[in-house]
């Protein structure tokens, strides 16, 4: 691939859409963290998009920005709608899931069954990006079944890529549509990176994004001189304080909070939110893998699970469980190893 410096390329680094995982307080936790990675919601139907309560689904805090909606859904014209929406309400981008192998989804003929119509998909991206000025993503799979060549990636991709398209974010796992569950389909189809980094070098006027299995931002800078950009899914849950150094080393920027400031940053919208009616358990359930391999992180977790749930939880169940975690003594100083565990 041509090589383009890192902090100039856009969005180098993301963090998955993960359903149960992405909502907007997981989402404005990790702006703490990472002021430059690209965020995405979790997948929302091109249904619930059209018929649901949007400010519920599809509503965000501007911090949360730079941020993508992924859309579950096949038919063009409805699509086409949601894109609006999204673009409207003033997401940055719209990605189409072509990649989730769920029974619940197949039922619906999105997510990475789609893979075996790539004229259908083709056509879906053609609309949205017709009815839109902010780009139309897709996130896809290696393949599907026994449709697992990597011709028959490419296939998918230049078709669709056709109709307008030019990132495409691949997880590097073929998926299992009868057989598997979707837990499994993380796991058990084999990683075959080298079939995206093919189709980076036989695609190069594309954005080609990697996705699978990476769980450190060594693996990341590795990827990177692959491909275009990374996207972290679990381990962005699991231990998300390893991106603090995304911004310094991706994105060369300077900016860094310890964990203990994220924290601090969190109290106000903490706040306000209880304060409207919100259990604190819905957001703190996202932030307690943020001393994960730290001094003090059992207690950390153990208060929250313990107090979050309770009537009228808010942030002095917050300011008592950071209390038993101990602050490094230089605010300043950390090591890659020490923020990738």
């Amino acid at each position: 691939m041509q090589s383009v410096p890192l902090a100039q390329r856009l969005h180098p680094l993301s963090v998955a859409p993960m359903m149960d995982r992405t909502d907007r307080h997981f989402r404005y936790f990790m702006r703490q963290i990472t002021r430059k990675t690209l965020l995405y919601t979790e997948m929302i139907t091109s249904q619930a998009i059209l018929h649901g309560d949007r400010n519920k689904l599809l509503g965000f805090d501007p911090e949360e920005k730079p941020l993508s909606l992924q859309i579950g859904g096949d038919n063009p014209q409805l699509l086409a709608q949601c894109a609006k929406t999204a673009q409207d309400m003033g997401y940055d981008e719209v990605n189409l899931n072509v990649g989730c192998p769920s029974n619940r989804v197949q039922s619906g003929n999105f997510g990475a069954c789609l893979m075996a119509q790539p004229e259908l998909v083709a056509d879906c991206v053609a609309a949205m990006q017709a009815a839109v000025e902010i780009p139309v993503t897709v996130k896809h799979r290696i393949g599907i079944d026994s449709c697992d060549r990597y011709e028959d990636m490419v296939n998918f991709v230049t078709t669709v890529a056709s109709a307008g398209c030019r990132r495409f974010t691949v997880h590097a796992r073929k998926a299992w549509l009868q057989g598997l569950s979707p837990k499994d389909n993380r796991t058990i189809p084999p990683l075959r990176y080298d079939d995206v980094y093919r189709l980076k070098q036989d695609c190069p006027q594309l954005w080609i994004e990697i996705n699978g299995g990476i769980k450190t931002l060594d693996h990341t800078r590795i990827h990177l001189q692959q491909v275009d950009a990374v996207m972290i899914g679990r381990a962005a849950y699991d231990t998300p304080y390893m991106f603090a150094l995304a911004d310094r080393d991706i994105y060369a920027t300077d900016e860094l909070l310890t964990r203990h400031q994220v924290v601090t940053a969190m109290l106000p919208y903490i706040a306000r939110w209880t304060a409207n009616g919100l259990k604190l358990h819905s957001i703190t359930r996202h932030m307690l893998q943020l001393f994960h391999g730290q001094p003090g992180s059992r207690a950390w977790k153990r208060h929250l699970t313990d107090n979050s749930c309770r009537p009228g939880a808010g942030i002095d169940v917050v300011k008592a469980a950071l209390a038993q975690v101990p602050e490094p003594m230089s605010k300043n100083t950390y090591s890659t190893a020490s923020l990738s565990m």
